[in-house]
């Protein structure tokens, strides 16, 4: 995996990926609207969509009628330098018709424990909670 990071000025950065995406970030302080989001950000959201894609795959190889599925992470981080992620909770959202509750909670236990290279990372420094609930597309 390749990427490259070029300096647009005034704290601002594009990223580039090998796959050809790009994505504008920073962390210009007094400006609005900001650049993108910091880095930080992304890593938080990186860790939040490499768990969702886990768990929906887990969830359609079990048969699972999962139609849509959100992660809402909150975080804290240390007050001195370097600031990283002490605490992350993980909230998944889960809609589909007729969900199993075990399967649902099976398939966020893997990712997190197993699967999401992102959230073991993350654990090297934060405490990772999480939790998640069902809506039924059915009802």
């Amino acid at each position: 995996m390749k990427a490259t990071v070029t300096w647009a000025g005034n704290r601002t950065f594009v990223g580039q990926t090998e796959s050809g995406h790009a994505i504008a970030f920073g962390t210009a302080h007094n400006e609005s609207p900001k650049p993108g989001p910091s880095p930080m950000e992304l890593l938080l959201l990186g860790t939040g969509g490499c768990s969702a894609i886990d768990v929906v795959l887990i969830l359609e190889r079990g048969r699972e009628a999962v139609e849509d599925c959100r992660v809402e992470l909150s975080a804290e981080r240390a007050e001195t330098e370097p600031k990283v992620f002490t605490k992350i909770h993980m909230h998944f959202v889960v809609e589909g018709k007729n969900l199993n509750p075990a399967k649902v909670e099976r398939a966020v236990q893997l990712s997190i424990d197993k699967y999401c290279s992102a959230s073991k990372m993350m654990a090297a420094t934060a405490t990772l909670t999480h939790d998640f609930e069902i809506i039924d597309s059915a009802a």
